[in-house]
């Protein structure tokens, strides 16, 4: 296939050219005005973009919370992602206390069989785990590791735990990306509001504050500076902690930050309407004057990547909380946490293009070379150069979509932006040289992802 006459973005900048797709599913050529070989298709790309297909580093498919189990599999997530423009996306696989880690990783690839387009995994630990366990990770593919910094009843480690994995992750050439919030802060402010008979759904982002996160972030900082590591921060959410991250970095800590949809345009006023509780995520949702803060960081470099998070439920399942109670949650420490986004990601941060907050450069940098580059898919995907997977998108800037939940393919019967109509859309998007996507519909085969086994750092 030659895709012609689109403009090209991606690491190489912004350039009239055509897409060679060659038959080995890699890029083949890049270039003005290339000719058609054969009986290669063309498609006319005039007045559209040409860009790698999205890498979403961070998403909850299949994924059991209490009783209940989010909404999207890796089928129905994975075929949503494709028609949003997202070709890969790397999926995190939780050890439960007690668990064997190998034993939760085979459990995700046996989940992740049906998935549409490529994907990888991040284990999580948490407890304390044995060098052998990392190295034995970093073998299989698996080269990053997520820790938690709160749910001390589950999933939260302790800060020398924190030290030693991001030591030997290093070791190992692996990446530690952290839960930054203060847990054993923000559980006493739980049992406080309980205690006070304030249950409503607004006390999950008022026990959750801003000032708990960058602590967090503050501490995990320097974690890393002892431990000789570097950090990747998820779900980064509020002015605070992006100033911490920030600090960290004038004083020469590696760290690398990613934030999400949510944070961008969503507030806290959500949590107080009639359908509150399917606007619960972690961390909280944030006041309002956040929100520019992050668009300048992503503008200027301080923010790494834009993830998703992607962790849905169905309204009923939200309602009924984590013990699936038939009279509804209790309070809001049941309601399940967690907002669909791997669908509606590449518009949203798109509408950061058309309002002049970021550049066209930025958003793919942002939403596929830097990601891709952070969790070891560099060079086969990020990038249109030649060699690199084939995993394409043509957009469209002119194209309008709603993001209702009626309009799209993921799993869900509640959107958070349900009255947000977003212009700018793939109209073709290609994995592998697969046409996989097509005005909305999915047309690629099903189960044809594949498992990325990917690299560790140098």
């Amino acid at each position: 296939m030659l895709l012609a006459g689109g403009t090209v973005i991606d690491v190489d900048g912004m350039r009239v050219a055509d897409v060679r797709v060659g038959a080995d599913g890699r890029v083949a050529a890049v270039g003005p005005a290339l000719a058609a070989v054969g009986a290669e298709s063309v498609l006319d790309c005039a007045n559209t973009f040409v860009v790698p297909g999205g890498v979403d580093v961070h998403t909850h498919m299949h994924l059991p919370v209490g009783a209940v189990r989010v909404s999207d599999d890796f089928d129905t997530g994975t075929r949503a992602a494709a028609i949003g423009g997202t070709t890969t996306v790397i999926d995190y696989v939780t050890a439960y206390r007690g668990e064997d880690p190998f034993h939760a990783l085979a459990t995700w690839r046996r989940w992740a069989e049906p998935a549409c387009v490529d994907y990888g995994l991040h284990m999580t630990f948490t407890e304390r785990v044995a060098e052998r366990v990392i190295a034995g990770c970093v073998e299989a593919g698996v080269t990053s590791f997520k820790l938690y910094m709160a749910y001390p009843e589950l999933l939260q480690v302790d800060d020398d735990v924190i030290l030693e994995v991001m030591q030997l992750a290093t070791r190992h050439g692996g990446l530690v990306t952290l839960h930054c919030e203060d847990g054993g802060a923000i559980e006493a402010l739980r049992r406080q509001a309980l205690a006070e008979g304030r249950t409503g759904v607004m006390e999950h982002a008022k026990t959750r504050p801003a000032a708990l996160e960058a602590a967090a972030v503050e501490r995990a900082a320097a974690l890393a500076e002892a431990a000789g590591a570097s950090l990747y921060v998820v779900h980064l959410s509020s002015a605070p902690a992006l100033a911490a991250v920030r600090e960290a970095r004038d004083r020469g800590v590696d760290v690398l930050a990613e934030t999400c949809p949510q944070y961008l345009y969503l507030d806290t006023a959500r949590l107080a309407g009639p359908d509150g509780d399917s606007f619960v995520c972690t961390p909280p949702l944030r006041d309002p004057w956040h929100v520019e803060e992050l668009w300048h960081g992503l503008a200027t470099g301080a923010i790494h990547t834009v993830a998703t998070d992607h962790c849905p439920f169905n309204v009923a399942d939200r309602r009924a909380g984590l013990r699936a109670r038939p009279n509804g949650a209790a309070d809001f420490t049941e309601v399940p946490g967690g907002l669909p986004g791997i669908e509606t990601r590449m518009g949203l941060v798109w509408e950061g293009v058309t309002s002049g907050r970021i550049t066209a450069e930025d958003w793919v940098r942002l939403c596929a070379e830097a990601p891709a580059r952070a969790f070891g898919c560099w060079p086969e995907k990020g990038n249109l150069r030649v060699g690199a997977d084939a995993d394409v998108v043509v957009w469209d800037p002119q194209r309008r979509q709603s993001l209702a939940a009626r309009a799209l393919h993921m799993a869900v019967d509640h959107s958070p932006y349900e009255d947000v109509v977003v212009t700018g859309w793939p109209s073709l998007v290609l994995s592998r040289g697969d046409v996989i996507a097509r005005d909305d519909r999915y047309v690629g085969e099903p189960g044809r992802g594949r498992y990325l086994s990917r690299r560790a750092r140098s």
